[in-house]
């Protein structure tokens, strides 16, 4: 069975979950380089309907590095009628699949729990003038 573990602060609402395994084969620096450059590469991709990208969005749920260097990730849209709902996860996986040292992307599109604007940045709020 594999443990998981939270590495990101839950402070703010749009962050997503990152996890490794527990007593990973992966060395620390490394996990920490691969988690700062996946969240670099989701910040790549955009809701064409909303100037801003989908990590900031609060799009992004979960995101898990395997020892395998297979990275998982969990995400949603902004409504379940999204029309580019089909195309968002390959756009996902090519961003990440461009992370040196990451093998493969699987991406699951999830609607519950559905999204909300509660789950933006401040930076997606200013940006959309909700602020």
């Amino acid at each position: 069975m594999t443990e998981q573990t939270d590495t990101t602060p839950q402070a703010e609402p749009n962050e997503a979950e990152m996890t490794t395994a527990n007593a990973s084969s992966i060395p620390p620096e490394e996990l920490e380089r691969l988690t700062t450059q996946i969240v670099a590469a989701l910040k790549t991709v955009y809701d064409p309907e909303i100037p801003t990208d989908i990590y900031e969005l609060g799009l992004i749920y979960k995101v898990d590095i395997e020892d395998n260097r297979l990275v998982k990730v969990v995400m949603t849209v902004t409504a379940p009628g999204c029309p580019v709902a089909g195309e968002m996860p390959g756009w996902v996986q090519n961003a990440i699949a461009g992370v040196q040292g990451v093998m493969d992307v699987e991406v699951d599109m999830v609607y519950d729990p559905p999204w909300t604007p509660e789950r933006m940045s401040e930076e997606a709020q200013v940006a959309l003038g909700w602020y």
